[in-house]
């Protein structure tokens, strides 16, 4: 197994993170803010939580975690553009980049399934 680090998926999660803290640099709805903050922070952190839990099995759960999470950012990208805090030549890109990380962590997941099944067959 790589460290999280290497993977692509984390790496395209951080530079998300970077993207949505400076958007919301100047946010003054606070709410809003920390919520989405609090969400995108947590797709790069599961992602390497997982990886370091020690057990695929582990790895997918938190995944699955990180998924969920990819999911209520883009949900909270739409409301922010729905609010005006964005302007609209990002949102199609945010989005974009949430369908993508979420893509990439539902391969990694069935990567790890079958990779786990396949070990089992052999014992």
């Amino acid at each position: 197994m790589k460290r999280f680090e290497e993977l692509r998926v984390w790496q395209n999660a951080r530079t998300l993170v970077k993207e949505i803290y400076n958007l919301n640099a100047h946010c003054k709805d606070f709410g809003f803010r920390d919520q989405i903050q609090r969400a995108v922070v947590s797709i790069m952190n599961n992602i390497a939580e997982g990886s370091e839990s020690g057990t695929d099995a582990m790895f997918v759960r938190y995944l699955y975690i990180a998924k969920g999470s990819c999911g209520e950012v883009r949900s909270m990208i739409y409301l922010g553009n729905d609010l005006g805090y964005y302007p609209n030549e990002v949102i199609a890109q945010l989005i974009s980049d949430t369908v993508n990380i979420s893509s990439s962590l539902q391969k990694l997941i069935e990567y790890l399934k079958q990779s786990n099944s396949k070990a089992k067959q052999c014992i």
